[in-house]
C-alpha cells in the first residue's frame, strides 16, 4: 500500500511559477512510476508528466512540455512538479499518482495509487 499527499498548490498570476510536491509512504517508492494529472471543473482528468521508476525518463504533454518539469527524490520519497510559465488554463486540481513502468503512461488506468489533490489557480 501507497499513500500519496500532495502540497504546494495555490493561486498565482499568469506567467508565475508553483512547485507542487508529493510525499509517498512506503519502503518501494524507487521503483514505482510516477505520474502527475490534473482536472479541471468540467473536463476530464488528464495527464501532465510522469517519471519512470527503473530510468527516470519522463514524459510530458504538449501542453505543458517545456513549461513544467517532472522530477524525484528517492531519498525523500518525493516528486516534483515544477510549474513556470502558468496560465490560466493550467488552472485545476493536479493529483500524484503511482504505478508500475509502462509505456501507456498517460493512461489512468496504468496507476495504482491516487493523492487527494492540490487546487492551482492562474489568474490573468
Amino acid at each position: 500500500q501507497v499513500q500519496l499527499v500532495e502540497s504546494g498548490g495555490g493561486l498565482v498570476q499568469a506567467g508565475g511559477s508553483l512547485r507542487l510536491s508529493c510525499a509517498a509512504s512506503g519502503r518501494t517508492f524507487s521503483s514505482y512510476m510516477m505520474g502527475w494529472f490534473r482536472q479541471a471543473p468540467g473536463k476530464e482528468r488528464e495527464f501532465v508528466a510522469c517519471i519512470m521508476g527503473s530510468d527516470n525518463n519522463t514524459y510530458y504533454a504538449d501542453s505543458v512540455q517545456g513549461r513544467f518539469t517532472i522530477s524525484r527524490d528517492n531519498a525523500k520519497n518525493t516528486v516534483y512538479l515544477q510549474m513556470n510559465s502558468l496560465k490560466p488554463e493550467d488552472t485545476a486540481v493536479y493529483s500524484c499518482s503511482a504505478g508500475g513502468d509502462t509505456m501507456a503512461v498517460d493512461r489512468q488506468e496504468s496507476y495504482i495509487y491516487w493523492g487527494q489533490g492540490t487546487q492551482v489557480t492562474v489568474s490573468s
